[in-house]
């Protein structure tokens, strides 16, 4: 009987947890408890103790029933635990770093400090009551603490219950300064930065004697418009890194280039160079952009560089392809004294007649500079150019052989369309503002416009696979390589086209093994 009356007495054996009281079941279906999925918290006055009260013992089971006659009322435990998680929390402490990390985004977007979004009333601030973050469709959500100790008049009047927010949607974004434009904010950031790049460039040009590799690394990713004339000027060797020297450079280089023009320029009609001037005269009108070329000092000025530096290179004289190669010099020089936002659209009209001088004697020797690295593209046979061909060919075959498989197929042979692209250096691919930062990079690299410019085409070439793929006729294919759709192109392709240049240089330069499989 011993057993039976144990068995009866089975409920004396719990004291602390009764049957039928409500347990918290955690797992997939029943997430952590969180206060905030809760609709309405507790007043601060009707804390209930923390430390759980001892259950007095139980003798029977009257009292055992009413013990238990309200263990599935969820009220008070609920109660209890919310109390608790509230009271671990600060409200001035959470506000404020809430209130810290909008300011800094704030900061950083270089907009002002958080402002009321438009429609929304803002409540005034008191020493007190900590500020509120705008709510409504913005669906910010407060923290427990802020609406556990907000006023009574406040929370009978929001009866809105707390949502648990992981991220806002696009729709609900605050936005800061009063504005609901992405555009706005990323011109303006995109302002800021180019300033802070300004700074460094300027920084450093004015320092006695530029670190040309510091200045080297600053412009692969482009230079800002106003300091890219000194920078190209260093960068080419033109002028000298000490900054008192330059003045006396610049003087002595200029005096020397019109001392060739009055040397030379006289016999463009003899009959040893008449054949070389009469080619010069009839390539610069097919360059562009028009808009510049044909106007008459620009021309007379073209005509003067190229013939000077013809006759001053008798192994290579002049071959088509150099004269493309003074547009972007002229430029970027002559863009020093104009306020002109579209390169294509200087008019040099207003220009004075010793400034021009100057610019024309900068472009000739920087525009030398240049052809010294890559003089063996414009020898007899050009076998520069025929070389990086060769190369061009074994490097598509080795990082995208579809394409070059393709291109097989149908009897496209690469001199047909990448000669071109290595006689101008891509300027007849690309407009000439694209040109102009795609320099910016050449200038800053080891032997740009020999060497890297390989790699650029190849990453050119890979760009159009999708069209190359589904063109399945030569000469459609040849016509889309020979007119490749750039004409809208801005600085952000041509920094892709050079990332993925730098890439590939990255994996082959040094292993030129890796070209062939």
């Amino acid at each position: 009987m011993a057993s039976d009356g144990a068995r009866k007495q089975f409920w004396k054996r719990s004291n602390t947890k009764l049957p039928g009281s409500i347990q918290h079941v955690y797992g997939a279906q029943h997430p952590p408890f969180d206060p905030l999925l809760h609709g309405t918290l507790p007043k601060s006055t009707a804390k209930m103790p923390t430390t759980p009260v001892k259950a007095k013992r139980v003798s029977t089971f009257q009292e055992f029933e009413s013990n238990t006659s309200d263990a599935w009322d969820a009220g008070e435990d609920d109660d209890e635990l919310l109390a608790m998680a509230a009271e671990s929390l600060n409200t001035e402490v959470v506000m404020e770093t809430a209130h810290r990390v909008l300011r800094n985004h704030s900061r950083r977007q270089g907009r002002p400090a958080l402002q009321e979004a438009p429609g929304l009333q803002q409540k005034p601030r008191t020493e007190a009551e900590p500020p509120s973050p705008p709510s409504g469709d913005l669906r910010l959500v407060k923290s427990v603490s802020e609406s556990h100790t907000c006023c009574p008049a406040e929370s009978a009047s929001d009866a809105t219950p707390l949502q648990r927010s992981q991220s806002l949607p696009h729709s609900a974004t605050v936005m800061l300064g009063g504005t609901s434009d992405p555009s706005t904010l990323s011109s303006s950031a995109l302002s800021e930065r180019e300033a802070s790049r300004l700074d460094k460039f300027k920084q450093l040009l004015a320092g006695p004697n530029t670190d040309l590799e510091e200045l080297r690394k600053l412009s692969w990713s482009g230079i800002p418009k106003p300091v890219r004339p000194m920078t190209w000027k260093l960068l080419s060797g033109y002028l000298p890194a000490n900054v008192d020297r330059r003045p006396a450079t610049l003087q002595r280089k200029q005096k020397e280039y019109f001392a060739f023009i009055e040397h030379y320029y006289h016999s463009r009609n003899d009959e040893v160079h008449q054949d070389t001037y009469r080619q010069i005269h009839i390539d610069i009108p097919r360059m562009s952009p028009e808009a510049l070329i044909l106007q008459p000092k620009v021309t007379e000025i073209f005509e003067r560089i190229l013939f000077i530096w013809a006759i001053r290179h008798p192994a290579s004289g002049y071959v088509q392809g150099i004269n493309d190669l003074v547009t972007p010099f002229f430029v970027v020089f002559i863009c020093e004294y104009l306020e002109a936002e579209e390169v294509d659209a200087v008019d040099v009209s207003g220009v004075p007649a010793e400034v021009l001088c100057n610019i024309e004697a900068d472009t000739y020797w920087c525009m030398s500079k240049l052809l010294d690295g890559i003089q063996d593209n414009y020898t007899f046979a050009q076998p520069g150019i025929q070389m990086k061909v060769k190369m061009l060919e074994e490097l598509v075959s080795r990082i995208d052989e579809p394409v070059h498989r393709h291109l097989d197929q149908h009897e496209v042979t690469y001199l047909q369309f990448a000669f071109r692209w290595m006689n101008n250096l891509l300027m007849r691919e690309v407009p000439l503002r694209c040109t102009i930062r795609l320099w910016d990079t050449y200038q800053s690299e080891p032997e740009g416009f020999s060497h890297f410019h390989l790699y650029v085409c190849a990453a050119f070439l890979v760009r159009w696979r999708k069209e190359i793929l589904e063109e399945r006729d030569f000469q459609e294919l040849l016509l889309f390589l020979q007119n490749l759709p750039t004409a809208h192109w801005d600085d952000e392709d041509i920094s892709l086209l050079l990332a993925e240049a730098y890439r590939l240089k990255f994996a082959f330069a040094d292993a030129p093994n890796h070209y062939k499989k």
